[in-house]
Order: C-alpha cells, then structure tokens, then sequence
C-alpha cells in the first residue's frame, strides 16, 4: 500500500475538519457582508501578491479556479470599486490588477482577521502555519499546482543592501517586493 492510499489519523481528520469548520465562520461572516468569498480571496491574494503576480491568470491558477470564474469575480470587485484593471506596462496584451483605495479599506474588516487573533491566542500560531504549509505543499504537489511563495525564500532572489533583485525576470524587488506572494516561486 502507498503512502497516499493509506488512511489519514483521526487527529488529521480532526485537524481538516477544523479548518473547514473555521473557513466557513470567516466566508459566512464575510459573505454577510456583501462580498462574496471568492471576491474576498481575491481581495486577500492581490493585497499580499508582487507587481508581477497581480494578473488575473497568476490569480486563477492561485485559487485553482477557472479562468472565466477569476473574469466574474474580478468584474464584481471592480463594479464594486475595490479593484482597479490597468494595461500592463510589461506587456501590452496582458492586464495588471490592483485594488483601490476602497479596497484596501475593505480588507481592514476582514473577518479572517478575527480567527488569525484567535490562533496568536493559542500560542501555536508558528507551529500552525507550518504544518498547514508542509501539508499545502504536499497537496499543490500531489495535484499539479502551483506553490507560489514569498520572493526572499525563491531560488531566483538575490538579496542587496538597498534593493533586491529578481534573476528570473531580471528586475529589482524592493524590501515589501520581496515579503509578498509570487507566482514564478522556485
């Protein structure tokens, strides 16, 4: 019997239903609010993501959605006046996102908020967020997805003294460039 085939613990078990229970608190809360939850994990992804990962393709594969439901959910943010679509000065066939003013605002209320105080509280939130990494990797990995990850932890980055620098895409990252979420991780 492989490993994937053998049957999880039930502290795991436990452990998966947990988490599921806590997303619906926070997509339930959210949702109360007017915006939908896919709306409110794009808000979160482009809060967190680098200038060259805020597309609506790098979005979609992020979320493991299609294509066409990234195109919807971004329409209803930017009706909604908390996304912004620009030309993309990188390349003109593709579109770079950003959120507004109004958006960012709108991230300040998010309910996720309220669970991420609730595990500081329990003085695991470290070893939490590891796990749930390690197992998030494992699972991108068993279904071909991206990983995505922060530039100062990519093969590709090269730190500096007052800027950063990207070999993949041959750009500088600045000190915030190189915390945020990027599609082309290694």
């Amino acid at each position: 019997m492989k490993k994937s085939d053998s049957l999880p613990s039930a502290m795991a078990l436990r452990a998966v239903l947990l988490l599921e229970r806590l997303a619906r608190l926070v997509r339930a809360e959210a949702h109360a609010g007017g915006i939908a939850p896919a709306q409110w994990e794009a808000l979160r992804y482009l809060s967190r993501a680098n200038r060259f990962s805020r597309t609506p393709a790098a979005l979609a594969d992020y979320l493991g959605a299609t294509r066409g439901t990234v195109s919807q959910t971004l329409i209803a943010l930017e009706d909604k006046g908390l996304v912004r679509k620009a030309e993309s000065s990188r390349d003109r066939r593709s579109v770079e996102l950003s959120l507004t003013p109004a958006g960012k605002a709108m991230l300040e209320h998010d309910a996720a908020k309220d669970i991420a105080r609730d595990v500081d509280a329990s003085g695991e939130a470290r070893a939490l967020a590891q796990a749930l990494e390690a197992a998030l990797h494992q699972a991108l990995e068993r279904r071909g997805g991206r990983a995505f990850g922060v530039c100062r932890t990519c093969r590709h980055f090269r730190p500096g003294s007052k800027t950063h620098h990207c070999t993949l895409l041959d750009a500088a990252l600045s000190d915030a460039d190189a915390g945020q979420v990027c599609f082309e991780h290694a």
